[in-house]
């Protein structure tokens, strides 16, 4: 998957830099715990992992029938762990294995990365048991720190100057975990789901269209997705700049107008990619889905405020959470563990059932604050959820930490 990346970068490594990255992660793969010899692995799990305990956790909250010492504040908790905690998991897995193809540097892997996930994990537990206390902040923050310094040196010492951008990003997800944890926690949330909006916009602009004209030639479809092109700089910066004015000023008509007209530029967007003709392959479709959930949101989130007796702001997060980071984390993780563990690029039925679930799930929560009884849709959508990452564990479990047999 991160192979294709690396394509259109234009950063000028040559080839050789590229293979021998790949000989490279092969003797990692060889030695040392195998679990460790990747990023994906051991990241990947940790979210799956992550996603179908919380989730549950939150809900026996929620309906009162838990109660959590070390967390005073159940939402707050579920909003950090699914934010700043599931998320940071797969976009480490992601980015600690895609930055070697990017750079054709030496990837990450066995004590450094066992010594990172460790901080990751070490954040989960002081969530659990001191969210509030001073030490158990002080834990939460350190992982994404760390890791946008990992990249950071890893994409500067390659001089590969064309995925800075994504280096911003993630240090600006740290920013955003500090303030959500530190305050205003408000402006913390709303910039938390503005920058994981952007990563999704800018890397699944690159992917879909990509692996989506890979995948049309081999069938010798004459059709394409359009390259990208200034019109999705336009759209790109478009986003941006409604991201920006709705962290800021919420509730402003600014910030509604803008986010209107960027849902309207990214559903155009996407409609160039020809999403329509990859139903025979759900493991491709499964991104178009997955990106279309952020330009509902955009929509949701500006009819929230010129129409609030209509949407409320938590359908719009939710849209952009469970349907746009969920669907498309898990999508992610799914190509991802199965093109770099030396598997087929297609999706069998358990794993498009899990994409069905999560789907269903983020369809079931958006649409529960429709309803006079909300409860029914909020347990579904819970269960759904839980239900596609498990589906994911049980697939993908001896995929990630088992040495494929020769």
């Amino acid at each position: 998957m991160t192979a294709a990346l690396s394509k259109p970068n234009g950063d000028g490594k040559p080839q050789s830099l590229r293979k021998a990255a790949t000989s490279r992660r092969a003797r990692n793969d060889q030695s040392g715990v195998f679990l460790f010899s990747q990023g994906f692995r051991p990241f990947f799990l940790a979210a799956a992992l992550l996603a179908v305990s919380a989730l549950p956790l939150w809900m026996l909250q929620f309906t009162g029938a838990l109660s959590l010492p070390g967390v005073p504040d159940p939402l707050a908790w579920h909003s950090h762990e699914m934010l700043f905690g599931y998320l940071g998991a797969a976009l480490a897995g992601f980015l600690l294995t895609a930055v070697p193809n990017w750079t054709g540097r030496l990837p990450i892997a066995g004590g450094p990365l066992m010594a990172l996930f460790g901080l990751w994990l070490a954040g989960r537990l002081a969530m659990l048991m001191d969210a509030e206390g001073p030490i158990g902040t002080a834990v939460a923050l350190t992982f994404l720190p760390v890791l946008a310094a990992v990249v950071w040196r890893e994409v500067a010492a390659a001089g590969n100057r064309r995925n800075l951008p994504v280096c911003l990003l993630v240090t600006i997800l740290a920013v955003a975990q500090i303030l959500f944890l530190l305050g205003p926690a408000e402006v913390g949330l709303r910039l938390g789901f503005a920058t994981a909006a952007m990563m999704i916009l800018l890397i699944g602009g690159r992917i879909i269209p990509s692996f989506t004209t890979n995948w049309l030639k081999k069938r010798g479809a004459a059709a394409l997705p359009a390259p990208f092109g200034r019109g999705d700089t336009v759209v790109l910066a478009l986003s941006l700049a409604a991201l920006a004015v709705w962290v800021a000023l919420p509730e402003g008509s600014a910030a509604a107008g803008l986010l209107g007209v960027a849902a309207a530029a990214n559903l155009w967007r996407l409609s160039r990619w020809r999403g329509t003709a990859t139903m025979a392959e759900p493991l491709l479709l499964v991104l178009h889905l997955a990106y279309v959930w952020l330009p509902l949101g955009f929509a949701l989130l500006a009819l929230s405020t010129v129409m609030p007796a209509l949407v409320v702001p938590q359908q719009a997060l939710h849209a952009l959470s469970a349907g746009g980071i969920g669907l498309m984390t898990l999508a992610v993780m799914t190509r991802a563990s199965l093109g770099h563990s030396g598997r087929a690029l297609t999706a069998d039925r358990a794993t498009t059932l899990a994409f069905g679930l999560v789907f269903l799930s983020a369809g079931a929560r958006v649409a529960a604050d429709w309803t006079d009884d909300p409860m029914l849709l909020l347990h579904l959508a819970a269960a759904a959820w839980t239900g596609g990452f498990l589906l994911f564990l049980l697939r993908f479990v001896p995929i990630l930490a088992k040495r494929r047999e020769p």
